[in-house]
């Protein structure tokens, strides 16, 4: 099963049914979501989301920054940990039709919208509350934060507002600054 490659991000979301819900649509994603590189330019990201394979590095340490923010006290006490689920989950999949529903060369400047349509048009295959999506459905629309507007100009995403928002924007920024150097062994992240 393609989740399977998310096996270690998975086990940070606590409750059984959102992380079954999470894994279900990770294996109805396209099989180009666990091959192509974080930036289709290169510009974008750090050195290893780049390459076969980096943007689902690119997820990996998105979630990976999700994961340590949410258990410091400090940052994490905001959130219920049904909350932080859904955040890990929204970040586990921000990204996954990042080259619209068929692989296009570039990435698609609606991709939030379409990855939050795919999820909602596939919601009698999981197990999310109506609460739960809605969190999902804007936490993931809204990731992309000022670089909300498409290759002409227009506004066609929302920008984050509240603190799921703000939060699941900020772990996918942090995760494609290109001063960012993480290490990677098998796809799977190492401490040196």
């Amino acid at each position: 099963m393609k989740h399977e490659v998310f096996t270690r991000e998975l086990k940070y979301i606590k409750d059984e049914r959102i992380r079954k819900s999470c894994a279900t649509i990770l294996d109805l994603l396209p099989d180009y979501f666990y091959k192509i590189p974080a930036s289709s330019t290169g510009k974008y990201h750090p050195d290893f989301s780049l390459g076969e394979g980096g943007l689902v590095r690119h997820v990996k340490v998105a979630v990976r920054l999700a994961k340590e923010l949410l258990d410091n006290p400090c940052i994490g006490g905001k959130y219920t940990d049904n909350e932080k689920d859904v955040m890990i989950m929204t970040l586990i999949l921000h990204d996954g039709l990042k080259s619209g529903l068929e692989h296009n060369k570039y990435t698609q400047a609606n991709h939030p919208t379409l990855i939050k349509n795919f999820v909602i048009e596939n919601k009698d295959k999981i197990n999310l509350t109506d609460k739960e999506l809605d969190l999902f459905s804007h936490a993931v629309e809204s990731h992309m934060g000022p670089w909300n507007k498409d290759y002409d100009g227009n506004e066609i995403l929302p920008i984050p507002k509240t603190k799921y928002e703000n939060f699941v924007h900020m772990c996918d920024f942090l995760s494609s600054k290109k001063f960012l150097n993480v290490y990677f062994q098998n796809n799977e992240i190492v401490e040196r």
